[in-house]
């Protein structure tokens, strides 16, 4: 369906699912750390849903910008992450993994408001100029939200799955699991590149794709 769009109206029509679902992503991070007693994201202003304050030059505008123009199938990025300081928390590593699991669950709540707007779209059929505008972002919104929450549930450190599965370890072998962190990025890189990121994440999303899509009334 998306394939049908010419490559402007691709960019026009991701450009803000993909900057609503970095930037809600990283917001909730920081929300829920505040929330358990740590106002660090607070106080440097990045609870705030103006993508300008979360913006990575990469991660948030290069890298979705190639995988959009090369037509990969796969869209995903990152923002810049909200600083979120444990020693603020009574129980810091536990507290940590609920922080971490507050991104993946934002994006699939969002994917499901995504759902709802194509569901809107859908019911609107009648007039295409506000349909199918509606639908296709819908779609768009509904792919980097589980796209986002898929990769991030990867038990991967600096991702936030890696957090989450850090939370449940002994501390002996949380430390051990954190000099993971040093090495993730080039990891999942190699994932991206080599096309197992792909085959990894590729039934799991299908399956979900097919569901909200669902919802959506697709």
């Amino acid at each position: 369906m998306m394939d049908e769009l010419t490559l402007i109206q691709r960019i026009v029509v991701w450009i803000l699912p993909v900057i609503f679902a970095i930037t809600v992503h990283e917001v909730a991070h920081g929300w829920v750390a505040k929330k358990f007693g740590d106002p660090t994201a607070d106080k440097l202003g990045r609870l705030t849903l103006n993508p300008i304050k979360h913006i990575d030059l990469i991660g948030t505008i290069i890298l979705p910008a190639i995988l959009l123009i090369s037509f990969t199938g796969t869209i995903f990025g990152w923002a810049k992450p909200v600083p979120v300081n444990p020693n603020n928390f009574k129980f810091p590593r536990k507290t940590m993994a609920i922080v971490a699991l507050a991104g993946p669950v934002s994006n699939i709540l969002m994917a499901i408001g995504w759902a709802l707007i194509m569901r809107l779209g859908s019911v609107l059929s009648t007039h295409e100029a506000i349909s199918l505008p509606l639908i296709y972002m819908g779609v768009a919104g509904i792919s980097i939200n589980l796209v986002l929450a898929l990769i991030n549930l990867i038990p991967l450190p600096p991702l936030d799955g890696g957090r989450i599965v850090a939370g449940f370890l002994s501390e002996k072998w949380a430390f051990y699991y954190g000099y993971l962190e040093r090495f993730g990025t080039a990891i999942l890189l190699v994932l991206l590149l080599s096309g197992l990121l792909n085959t990894i994440l590729g039934y799991p999303l299908f399956i979900l794709q097919q569901w909200f899509f669902s919802l959506g009334g697709l």
